[in-house]
């Protein structure tokens, strides 16, 4: 007798959930995408744009293996579940397992869950549906717009201007930061200046910055006019008003995927690629000892929902632990616009899996980022703070100036969440009106306005969600992109972009002001969410896009400028014409402009540099050479002597967010012969490399 079948995407994953079925399921997984539209046709696109824009869908190379498997199980199977993710990327990826697997895409044979818990799986497998075709095509709409946008653009600016890439929505973010840079450069400072007075009353002391004159608001512009208003001061000060209030200060909703990419960033100093990562391991499965469960809801999420079980739970764990007066409303977001609601925010599936019960099995990092989600979740339904505030104004002369101070006398929320927001008292002695304060001294300073701000990482993505570009599943990918493309680079760590980035910004405005843009980005997202729900179709929305798109490609690909290379002054030694700077895979080189009628390329000759010791086998001189690995000291003498100094140990490779197609291990970034590449980490079991 067959089994019943659980097909997800991650291996991961798939391992949590088969440990909370019996043995009559077996789950496996088809660790990702297992096809992707193709390469081949007119223009490569895989789309056939006259033929209402019909894909052509391949299977990827490296899931052949992978797909023989699946259909071997499926074969062996009573039943096939598909459970992959809850979001479109996940529906679309169930739609291509039904197609390739053969199985029938009208069953109610899908089943979601936003948590990996065994009640959240046991209830899905209870309520099993179909698959949304309005979500998967909504989703193969964006993949089709991104191809055609990705493939066309980028081969125009490869030919043009020698950029690397282009693409829908990484455009935009670029635009935005090349503007940034404007606004900074074309930014003339402004000189004001302040007047502050000091002050020490019962062993505190404060301080008063002026406001007003004769109850107007005052400027001060330069050093004159502050000589002036510094001249009319003396050190004797009437308390003019006294102000006390109670403010609220209210936590913030639980974390939606931008918000724990932002928090991340400032607080934790994670980069988004890496928060997300982390948050999907997660999100898929911790052995924590007496079990192995999801520690958090899903991460890509745009909604700030709670289950009405953990809002109940909540509560009760938090009037327990700190008593009712610390138990607080629950969060109704105001965002109407590009808010799919699917899910629920991001919390912990248990409030009482807390940070420090399951820290000895968590890495320092996912520790690090559980607390913070943990913390959060549980603060957005706890009572405000509450601020005793007071403010003083002071009068010399007609001239009024300000104090402000609060203390805390409700801490509510920061019980929790106070190692991320912190609050410093900032403490007033007791005054009367028209008590007289003797100043310790009055200070008078130069300013000047400064630019606007780099985007930081956190910055950007706050931005894009702001304007309502890209995704949750997005955002990550959009600034890794900029940056590998290196269209921008990192400077105290915000973003500022290379004469690459500029060009390839500037060349695209000019051409395609109309659609790489803010608004016309942010139109077609809520296009794609009409798709979604079913209120636009995919034809309709491609063709829109492509009778804009096509006549501005024309227009391009006629005037814009094609940027020669560089030449060097010197000739080719096999044709006689210019040598010029091309750049290549692997940097600068110089070579035939002649190419590829004449394929002459320069060689530069190799200086030596020696290091002034001798070798201690043969007795050459030692000399610094370069090879895969970096800079080292050999023997001048090779190949006759082989010797090595210190040889160099590789270097330890970089994690990345991604899993191996082959064996579900994750993928890191190694450094070879050739520069830079993807593998996976368990290699030499494993030999896969991500091209």
């Amino acid at each position: 007798m067959g089994k019943n079948l659980v097909i997800v995407e991650s291996p991961s994953k798939s391992k949590t959930i088969q440990k909370y079925l019996g043995a009559d399921f077996e789950v496996t997984s088809s660790k990702g995408h297992i096809r992707d539209l193709a390469t081949t046709g007119k223009g490569g696109l895989g789309v056939d744009v006259e033929n209402n824009f019909k894909p052509n869908y391949v299977i990827n190379k490296d899931k052949k293996d992978v797909v023989k498997e699946l259909k071997k199980c499926v074969k062996e199977a009573d039943y096939v579940y598909l459970a992959t993710d809850p979001d479109r990327e996940g529906e679309a990826i169930s739609w291509h397992l039904a197609e390739v697997l053969g199985l029938d895409e009208n069953s109610t044979n899908r089943i979601v869950f936003n948590e990996i818990t065994r009640d959240a799986v046991i209830n899905a497998l209870k309520n099993p549906r179909t698959i949304d075709q309005n979500l998967v095509k909504s989703q193969e709409t964006r993949r089709v717009l991104d191809r055609i946008i990705g493939f066309k653009l980028s081969k125009l600016l490869q030919k043009k201007i020698k950029s690397k890439s282009a693409g829908r929505v990484q455009s935009v973010a670029l635009r935005l930061i090349c503007e940034r840079e404007k606004e900074i450069e074309a930014f003339i400072p402004e000189e004001y200046w302040k007047v502050k007075a000091q002050f020490e009353k019962d062993d505190v002391t404060f301080e008063a910055e002026l406001a007003k004159y004769h109850n107007k608001k005052i400027e001060l512009h330069n050093e004159e006019e502050t000589n002036t208003v510094y001249e009319a001061l003396n050190k004797e000060f009437r308390v003019s008003d006294v102000k006390k209030t109670q403010k609220k200060r209210a936590s913030k909703p639980p974390f939606i995927t931008s918000t724990l990419q932002q928090e991340a960033s400032s607080k934790l100093n994670f980069k988004a690629k890496r928060t997300m990562m982390i948050a999907q391991k997660l999100y898929e499965g911790v052995d924590i000892g007496n079990e192995t469960v999801g520690l958090i809801t899903y991460m890509r999420t745009d909604s700030i929902r709670l289950s009405e079980g953990f809002i109940h739970e909540a509560k009760q764990y938090i009037g327990e632990k700190f008593g009712q007066d610390y138990v607080g409303s629950v969060k109704v977001s105001k965002k109407k616009d590009n808010v799919q609601d699917a899910h629920e925010g991001i919390r912990p599936t248990s409030i009482m899996r807390t940070p420090e019960s399951v820290k000895e099995y968590l890495s320092r990092d996912e520790y690090k980022l559980y607390s913070l989600i943990y913390a959060r979740a549980i603060a957005s339904l706890m009572a405000p703070a509450k601020l005793n505030a007071t403010t003083l104004s002071l009068d010399n002369n007609g001239y009024e100036f300000k104090a402000s101070g609060s203390v805390i006398c409700f801490d509510g929320y920061l019980r929790v969440y106070g190692a991320y927001e912190k609050q410093t008292d900032e403490i007033l002695p007791e005054v009367t009106v028209d008590e007289k304060l003797l100043s310790q001294d009055i200070q008078k300073t130069q300013h000047f306005t400064k630019p606007p701000a780099r985007y930081s990482e956190a910055k950007l993505i706050k931005e894009l969600e702001d304007l309502g570009i890209g995704r949750p599943s997005t955002y990550a990918s959009i600034i890794d992109t900029i940056v590998t493309r290196q269209y921008v680079e990192l400077v105290d760590k915000a973003f500022k972009p290379t004469e690459s980035g500029l060009l390839t910004n500037e060349k695209l405005v000019e051409f395609f002001d109309s659609i790489i843009n803010v608004e016309y980005t942010a139109q077609m997202e809520k296009e794609l969410d009409e798709i979604a729900e079913g209120h636009d179709d995919y034809v309709h929305a491609l063709t829109t896009f492509e009778d804009k798109f096509e006549p501005l490609l024309e227009n391009a690909y006629d005037k814009m400028e094609q940027i020669q290379p560089q030449k060097t002054g010197e000739t080719c030694p096999e044709c006689g014409g210019d040598l010029v700077i091309r750049k290549g895979k692997y940097g600068s080189f110089v070579a035939c402009s002649n190419y590829p009628t004449c394929k002459y390329i320069k060689k530069e000759p190799e200086t030596i540099e020696y290091t002034g010791e001798t070798c201690p086998k043969c007795g050459s001189p030692m000399i610094y050479k370069t090879g895969r690995y970096g800079k080292f000291e050999a023997c001048s003498n090779y190949p006759e002597c082989k010797y090595i100094k210190n040889e160099r140990k590789k270097a330890e490779p970089v994690m990345t967010d991604e899993v191996c197609p082959k064996c579900g291990s994750p993928i890191v970034i190694k450094k070879g012969r050739f520069g830079e590449f993807k593998a996976c980490s368990a290699y030499p079991k494993c030999k896969t490399i991500i091209k």
